[in-house]
């Protein structure tokens, strides 16, 4: 890590939307999404060695919502309850005790942040995290969003460039600089 940040006990590792669909076969697929599984595994080995949480975040839609386009959203069908596009990457290490924590599930609420009108800041207290790290898909949208709403929360946030991807290169560098104007750290 960039200046030898390491996750330790007392950390979260938010795991944002490693989903089928998010991948080059899938439905709203992410350029450089393969590049980003191996270091997010990397992620959680240091995560679980240091007995850090481990959240993942998944888009959770129902076949009706309203961001797809058929309901006059701006994205394609995509991350569908209990569809293949939904499920976590199959090659992602997720351990058995991972907390898992869906998102955009109702028709009528488009969430692209798990904080977004939930209880998880709260829940992440009450599980003793004080620090959040944030990765995975994609940069200028859920995580961006995600990463804000940490930093909101009042946890320090540090996003791993790394391990993370934008759908365009213009807007991943719009949200890195949104990120770092609200205090989100950035380590590699």
């Amino acid at each position: 890590m960039t200046g030898g940040e390491k996750i330790g006990e007392g950390d979260a590792l938010l795991i944002v939307d490693v989903q089928n669909d998010f991948f080059p076969d899938g439905a709203l697929p992410v350029a450089g999404s393969d590049a980003v599984l191996p270091r997010v595994n990397a992620l959680i080995g240091e995560a679980e060695r240091a007995g850090a949480l481990i959240v993942a975040q998944r888009d959770w839609h129902p076949p009706n919502h309203m961001s797809f386009v058929e309901q006059g959203g701006p994205w394609p069908r995509h991350c569908v309850q209990n569809e293949s596009g939904a499920a976590f990457h199959r090659d992602l290490r997720l351990p058995p005790g991972a907390l898992i924590v869906s998102k955009a599930d109702r028709p009528d609420l488009e969430q692209y942040s798990a904080f977004d009108r939930s209880s998880l800041a709260d829940d992440l207290r009450h599980r003793g995290v004080k620090r959040i790290w944030v990765c995975g898909l994609a940069l200028d949208f859920c995580v961006k969003a995600t990463a804000l709403d940490s930093a909101a929360a009042g946890f320090p946030t540090l996003l791993v460039t790394s391990a993370t991807a934008p759908v365009t290169a213009a807007g991943g560098a719009t949200a890195l600089d949104e990120l770092a104007r609200a205090g989100v750290h950035f380590v590699a």
